[in-house]
C-alpha cells in the first residue's frame, strides 16, 4: 500500500519522549487485559501487545505491575515484586521490541481501591488515612510509617527489575483516585506527619516515588506520570489538584498521560472507560489546559476512536499524543490502515463496554463484540486458509451471520449470505434506535465492509427453505437464523388492555398513552432504553425489573451512566419484579423473593421486555441435511451480539 502519513501529518510525524523516539503518536495506554496468571506475563498477554505493535502503533503502555504484596487489588493482577518476574517482562519486551516499538510499564499501588483478595476473603486496604472508598465500601486503614517507606522502595525496585528486563520506561499510576492520588487529595489524606496536611507534605509521596525510580533506573530509562485531569468527583482532584502536582515534578518526568475519573464513586468511575454516551474526545478541554501550563509531552486518554479524531486533537495544540487503546482491541491494525490511507477498513470501536472492560470486571480475557480475534490472538491471531474451498450457505444477516460469511471467505471459501430483509444486520439495527446508542449500529457497518473485503455474495430479500438449499447444492451451511421476542408462559391477560413488546416501540408501532409499565425481565440494554425512550417523550413510566437492581446484566460503567439519565428523567424502579398478569387498567407484578402481589394502577401499556427465543425452525427442516450443518448465535439461544459474532468466527474456522 502507498505511504499516505501526509494525511495526518501530526499524528504519523515522530516525537522525542525524554530517551526514547516514537515514530507516531499513537498510543496503547495500561489497560487490565486479565491474562496474567500467578502475577506474570503468559504467552496469551505477548500475543496480545504483539499483535498491537505489528499493527503499528507508537508506544506501548503495559497493565498495572503491583509494586508491593499490599497492591494485589484482583487475583489476576500483574506483579513486578520479585526476580521471578523478570523472564516473563523480558519476553514482553523482545516481542513488542522485534515489531520495532518502544515497552512502557505502569507501576501501581491501588492504596483504598481493593476489589478482593486471592482466596476470596475480604483483602486489608491501606490509604493515607481511614476514609471510606463509596464504590467499593472499603474502609481502608492509615498507613504507618513503615509502610510507606517500604512501597516507595518498591516502586523503585521494581522499575529496576523492569529495566532489567529489557522494558524502555515506566509510568507511575497516579490516575483515578489511586494510591498517589490519595496522598494528594485533602479529603483523604488527613495525616499529621511528614505525607500530610499542608501541600508540599501531601504531595510528598508523590516525589519521593519519583526519585525511588529514578534513583534505581538508567539515564536511558524513561519515566512517566498518568494523572486525572479532572477525578469527576465533588470532593476529587480537579485541575486545581492535578496541576500543581504535575508542576512541582514535571523535571523529573519524561511525559504525563490525562485521564478522567476516579474509582472511588460509581459516577466518577464511568470515566474510566467511558461508555458511549460520552462524545468523542470529551477529555481534550481538560488535557489542553494542562497542556498550555506545562513543559512536558502530554498524552490525553478518553474516547479517541479514531485517526482523524486524534490528528484534529494533536493538531488543535490539546496534547501531543493520543491514548487509543478500545480503538485498537477493535482493531489492531487501526494505525497502519490509518497510515496507508485505507481508513473505510478500519473497524471503529462503538465503545460498548461489554466485551473490553466488561470481561476484565469479570475475571476474564479481555476482547471485543466485533473482533472476537481479540484477546484470542494464540486461537485466532493468523488467519488459516482453508484446507479444500467449499461451497458456503449462510443464513441470516445478523451479525453473527456476517461475521461466519466475511471469515468463511476470507479463508477461501465460496460463500454466500442470504438475508430475509432488505437490509443486513438483524437486531442490531434497532439496538442502535435506543437513546444514546446510535453508535452501536457501526457493528454493522464495519462488518459489512469484512463482507466486502472478503468478497462475500450477499443476497438480500431471499428467505430460505429446504428448496433454496437444494437448488444451490451447498457443501456446508451455517445458520444465523436469529430469535423472536418470548411469549409468556405464565401471564394472565384478559386481553383489555394494551401489551407491545420493546421491538414495537422502537418501529413506532404503538401510541402508548401517558402512563407505563416496562417489565424487564432482561435486565440489559433493552428494558433501560426503552424506559428512557419513553420518559423523553413525558410518559410516566415504571420499569419492573426481575433482578436487584436495573441493568444487572450490563458492565457496570454502563449500567450507572444509564440508571443516572433514568433518575433525571423520574423513571421509577421496581427490583425483585416478576410479571404476573394484566387487566384494563393494571399491571400485577408478584416479588420474586417473598411473592407478595406488587399492583401498579391506571396503565395506559404494558411493552414487555421479557427476552427471546430461538428461530429453529430452519435448523429443524434441514436436520437431514447431509452437509456440514452448523448453527450460530440466537438461533442456537438467545444471547447478545458477542456470542453470535464468536460463534460465527468459530463456525467459520472449523470449515
Amino acid at each position: 500500500m502507498p505511504f499516505l502519513s501526509s494525511s495526518f501529518p501530526n499524528l504519523f510525524s515522530s516525537l522525542v519522549l525524554g530517551p526514547l523516539i516514537l515514530t507516531n503518536r499513537i498510543v496503547s495506554t495500561g489497560h487490565d487485559t486479565s491474562m496474567a496468571q500467578n502475577g506474570t506475563v503468559t504467552d496469551a498477554m505477548i500475543a496480545y501487545h504483539t499483535a498491537r505493535a505489528r499493527g503499528g502503533v507508537g508506544l506501548i503502555v503495559t497493565q498495572a505491575i503491583g509494586v508491593h504484596e499490599t497492591a494485589r487489588y484482583t487475583n489476576h493482577v500483574l506483579m513486578g515484586t520479585d526476580e521471578h518476574a523478570v523472564a516473563g517482562f523480558r519476553r514482553l519486551a523482545e516481542a513488542v521490541h522485534s515489531e520495532g516499538v518502544p515497552l512502557i510499564g505502569q507501576l501501581f499501588h491501588p492504596g483504598r481501591e481493593m476489589t478482593e483478595s486471592l482466596d476470596g476473603s475480604a483483602p486489608v486496604a491501606y490509604a493515607p488515612s481511614v476514609a471510606p472508598s463509596e464504590r467499593f465500601h472499603v474502609i481502608p486503614r492509615s498507613m504507618p510509617l513503615s509502610l510507606i517507606e517500604e512501597i516507595l522502595a518498591s516502586y523503585g525496585s521494581t522499575a529496576a527489575r523492569l529495566e532489567q528486563a529489557g522494558l524502555d520506561g515506566v509510568e507511575i499510576a497516579a490516575s483515578h483516585g489511586y494510591l498517589p492520588a490519595q496522598f494528594l487529595s485533602p479529603q483523604i489524606n488527613r495525616r499529621g506527619d511528614a505525607y500530610g496536611g499542608s501541600l508540599e507534605n501531601r504531595m510528598r509521596f508523590l516525589k519521593e516515588a519519583i526519585a525511588a525510580v529514578r534513583t534505581a533506573t538508567g539515564p536511558g530509562f524513561a519515566v512517566g506520570l498518568r494523572i486525572s485531569s479532572d477525578e469527576r468527583l465533588d470532593e476529587g482532584l480537579g485541575q486545581a489538584g492535578a496541576l500543581p502536582a504535575i508542576l512541582s515534578v514535571q523535571d523529573d518526568l519524561d511525559y504525563v498521560s490525562l485521564v478522567e475519573g476516579s474509582s472511588a464513586a460509581n459516577g466518577a468511575a464511568i470515566h474510566i472507560v467511558p461508555p458511549m454516551y460520552y462524545d468523542s474526545g470529551y477529555t481534550a478541554a481538560s488535557a489542553a489546559a494542562i497542556k498550555q501550563a506545562v513543559s512536558l509531552p502530554v498524552l490525553v486518554t478518553g474516547r479517541i476512536n479514531q485517526p482523524q479524531e486524534a490528528e484534529a486533537l494533536i493538531a488543535a495544540g490539546s496534547a501531543d499524543l493520543c491514548g487509543m487503546t478500545r480503538a485498537m482491541i477493535c482493531d489492531p491494525k487501526m494505525p497502519s490502515k490509518a497510515r496507508e490511507g485505507r481508513l473505510d477498513d478500519i473497524r471503529a470501536c462503538i465503545a460498548c463496554n461489554q466485551a473490553c472492560i466488561g470481561h476484565f470486571h469479570l475475571g476474564h480475557p479481555i476482547s471485543c463484540i466485533q473482533y472476537p480475534e481479540s484477546g484470542r490472538e494464540q486461537l485466532y491471531g493468523t488467519l488459516t486458509p482453508a484446507a479444500r474451498p467449499k461451497k458456503v450457505m449462510v443464513v441470516g444477516g445478523g451479525p453473527g451471520g456476517m461475521k461466519a460469511a466475511a471469515v468463511a471467505a476470507a479463508r477461501g471459501h465460496k460463500a454466500t449470505l442470504f438475508e430475509a430483509q432488505a437490509q443486513l444486520g438483524g437486531q442490531a439495527r434497532l439496538a442502535q434506535l435506543l437513546p444514546h446508542r446510535s453508535e452501536f449500529g457501526g457493528i454493522v457497518t464495519n462488518l459489512s465492509r469484512e463482507l466486502e473485503l472478503a468478497g462475500v455474495e450477499v443476497r438480500t430479500k431471499t428467505r430460505v427453505d429446504r428448496q433454496v438449499v437444494s437448488a444451490e447444492a451447498p457443501d456446508a451451511i451455517i445458520l444465523a437464523t436469529g430469535s423472536r421476542p418470548l411469549t409468556p408462559l405464565a401471564f394472565e391477560d384478559d386481553g383489555e388492555g394494551q401489551v407491545v413488546e420493546a421491538c414495537q416501540i422502537l418501529r413506532n408501532e404503538a401510541n402508548v398513552g401517558s402512563s407505563v409499565v416496562v417489565a424487564d425481565w432482561t435486565c440489559n440494554w433493552v428494558g433501560m432504553g426503552i424506559a428512557e425512550l419513553l420518559a423523553e417523550k413525558g410518559c410516566h413510566v415504571r420499569l419492573a425489573v426481575n433482578g436487584v437492581f436495573a441493568g444487572q446484566a450490563l458492565q457496570s460503567y454502563v449500567r450507572d451512566a444509564n440508571i443516572g439519565r433514568l433518575h433525571a428523567l423520574g423513571v421509577e424502579v421496581i427490583t425483585y419484579a416478576r410479571l404476573f398478569g394484566r387487566d384494563a387498567e393494571s399491571v400485577y407484578l408478584q416479588h420474586t423473593v417473598n411473592g407478595e402481589a406488587i399492583v401498579i394502577e391506571g396503565v395506559d401499556t404494558l411493552v414487555l421486555s421479557l427476552g427471546r427465543e430461538p428461530e429453529t425452525a430452519l435448523a429443524d427442516d434441514l436436520a437431514s441435511f447431509p452437509g456440514e450443518l452448523l448453527s450460530v448465535g440466537d438461533c442456537v439461544m438467545a444471547r447478545t451480539c458477542e456470542e453470535a459474532v464468536l460463534e460465527g468466527l468459530r463456525a467459520a474456522w472449523t470449515l
